[in-house]
């Protein structure tokens, strides 16, 4: 009983000293910065911003029907499949439709005259996600992607239609 009894005790002993000590090792515990919001320390986060330039984004919607790759020059959406009626754009005699951008110059649609082009989209960005690369800003939802600049310029585009904003 008493062998019992001590292994009880040095099991708590350790148990305590791990709850100390490796907290610690992971910055969730003990001295040192206090984590953010999303987990990381402030000189984390800093360090990361200086150091890496901002990358293009490419995402495509849970549905796979609409991908778009965003950048600080704007952003461009493809659309695989649609039933609003195609928009006319200035100057093309090739298909319209699939591709809709929004840039300094606003939103529209591109003249597909090589056809429509795949965005190698690595990632899914749920429904009720949001990305944004510099001044733009895309919302992914089951009614398809809202996308806008910092001036709430944009579009939402989806199988049925789109949509100019504001």
């Amino acid at each position: 009983m008493q062998v019992f009894l001590l292994v009880d005790v040095l099991l708590v002993v350790l148990l305590v000293v791990l709850v100390i000590v490796l907290p610690g090792r992971d910055g969730g515990g003990g001295g040192g910065q206090e984590p953010t919001a999303t987990g990381v320390a402030p000189s984390a986060t800093a360090d990361a911003v200086d150091d890496e330039p901002v990358d293009a984004v490419a995402f495509e919607l849970p549905s796979g029907n609409i991908a778009c790759e965003m950048s600080i020059e704007g952003v461009v959406c493809t659309i695989g499949s649609f039933t609003y009626a195609a928009p006319q754009v200035a100057g093309c005699e090739a298909p319209t439709g699939h591709v809709l951008q929004l840039d300094a110059e606003g939103v529209g649609f591109r003249c597909e005259q090589d056809g429509v082009p795949h965005i190698a989209a690595p990632t899914e960005l749920r429904y009720g996600a949001s990305e944004t690369v510099g001044d733009y800003t895309c919302a992914s939802g089951t009614d398809g992607v809202t996308c806008t600049d910092a001036a709430g310029v944009g579009f939402r585009l989806a199988r049925a239609q789109w949509n100019a904003l504001p």
